[in-house]
């Protein structure tokens, strides 16, 4: 039975989930920090459940501490604050994840059970931040970053098709993920130590397209100086993803039908066909029923591409998974660009969370990349977005506007206006001051407390 420790200063609170919980975990409690570490010395913890206030201590630098002594040890922060900037605040410092009061006992138990999968390596593989689906390196771009109810349900039937040699046909817009979900698919599945082989079909000339995926033999058309394997050929035993479906050519159609139905491919420019055993993962941005009642798609190509069907939301459809996304895109590129770059402020997440999102996930990414790009700051903030998202294009062009947003901290309108008034002035700390209505000591002092210059 996995050991679990509660640790919050309210005596009611750890009665109360002692009771609810104990027939499930084994439960150690603690009500102040100091009681927490030396349960957590004394005993193999899987699990803490932490409360972000314990008296006059703050429960981040808890996170924090614990998660240097005890990295293997998952945590969940209990907010009754509930703000996205806690809540992600609490993930960087170490959580695994974050629930907020009043508890649910039902949905904690599931969040409970999550983290130790993920600790434990399960199957679920679900880690709050998602699904592997790429390497695995620390620069990854390629994970599925979901915890939404619609992407706990991609993955759920993920894990259902996963070993099954069936089709799987993946829609959705485009900018949402449907390679990364193919690639979790093989990644997870009894075929991950072969090859996975990905194509576009739009993205290749027809002329070229069938020797991509036959291959060809020395000879075969001008230019073939030698021998080449075709994508089937490489996918031998692994998967095969043929991205954009719906664009490949009616002719390529039969020919795929083909190869789907015999399990053979035959090389341009020979005789002799080759015996290939793969998966076969497609996607589409377009409807390909309708396609198929126009007859620009083969009828029983789709029936055959169609038996599993996954349909990846947009993210305007899950947008609680736009802090998830942020933090591992922000994480990403601080370290690819070497910069300190740790969080994203809550008005800059209201605005992202505001937005439609036509780009999908592709869009988020390219945004964050930006703002991690430009930022002089640990923080991302809202003047840190494009107008397309914040509604204000000015900021950046004009040194004379700076935007006031609804919410927002007055010492952050207060820091922006001094560094905007700096820049117009063009280092003029007198000029800045007279403008600003500030004596020359202010300034400085705000200059100082901002970390606007060396003071």
């Amino acid at each position: 039975m996995k050991r679990i420790l509660i640790v919050d200063d309210e005596r009611t609170i750890l009665t109360a989930l002692r009771y609810a919980l104990e027939d499930l975990y084994e439960i150690d409690v603690a009500d102040n920090a100091e009681t927490a570490f030396e349960i957590l010395e004394a005993h193999s913890v899987d699990l803490v459940l932490l409360d972000q206030r314990l008296g006059d201590v703050d429960g981040l630098d808890v996170i924090r501490s614990l998660h240097a002594r005890k990295p293997e040890v998952m945590i969940i922060a209990m907010t009754a604050y509930g703000s996205i900037e806690a809540s992600i605040k609490a993930m960087q410092s170490g959580a695994y994840h974050y629930v907020t009061k009043p508890l649910d006992i039902q949905s904690l138990t599931v969040m409970i059970n999550k983290a130790l999968e993920f600790r434990s390596g399960g199957a679920g593989g679900m880690g709050g931040a998602g699904m592997q689906g790429g390497s695995g390196g620390p620069e990854d771009s390629r994970m599925l970053i979901a915890d939404s109810a619609a992407m706990r349900y991609v993955f759920d039937v993920i894990d259902r098709v996963k070993d099954l040699d069936i089709n799987v046909l993946i829609t959705g817009e485009s900018g949402t993920g449907k390679e990364l979900i193919a690639r979790a698919i093989h990644e997870r599945s009894n075929r991950a130590k072969h090859s996975f082989q990905a194509l576009n079909c739009a993205a290749i000339p027809l002329n070229l397209l069938e020797s991509e995926l036959f291959g060809y033999e020395k000879g075969a058309f001008t230019g073939a100086h030698q021998k080449v394997k075709g994508k089937f050929e490489l996918a031998h035993q692994g998967s095969i993803f043929l991205d954009e479906i719906g664009d490949l050519d009616l002719s390529l159609q039969a020919k795929l039908l083909r190869v789907i139905q015999e399990k053979k491919v035959t090389p341009l420019g020979s005789e002799k066909s080759i015996d290939v055993n793969f998966r076969l993962i497609t996607a589409t941005n377009r409807n390909l029923a309708e396609s198929v009642r126009k007859g620009q798609f083969r009828e029983d190509l789709f029936f055959r591409l169609n038996v599993v069907a996954i349909e990846v939301p947009p993210l305007r459809k899950r947008k609680e998974d736009i802090p998830l996304l942020c933090q591992h895109f922000l994480k990403l590129y601080s370290e690819r660009f070497g910069k300190v770059v740790s969080g994203i402020s809550a008005t800059a997440i209201e605005a992202l969370e505001a937005y439609d999102f036509p780009g999908n996930v592709r869009e988020l990414q390219n945004i964050v990349e930006r703002a991690v790009a430009l930022s002089i700051d640990p923080i991302i903030q809202l003047a840190d977005l494009p107008g397309d998202i914040t509604g204000i294009s000015v900021y950046k062009s004009s040194r004379e506007l700076v935007p006031v947003y609804v919410g927002e901290r007055l010492d952050e309108v207060e820091r922006r206006l001094i560094e905007a008034t700096l820049l117009y002035c063009e280092g003029n700390r007198r000029r800045t001051a007279n403008l600003l209505g500030l004596s020359e000591r202010h300034l400085y002092n705000k200059i100082k407390e901002f970390g606007l210059g060396e003071g």
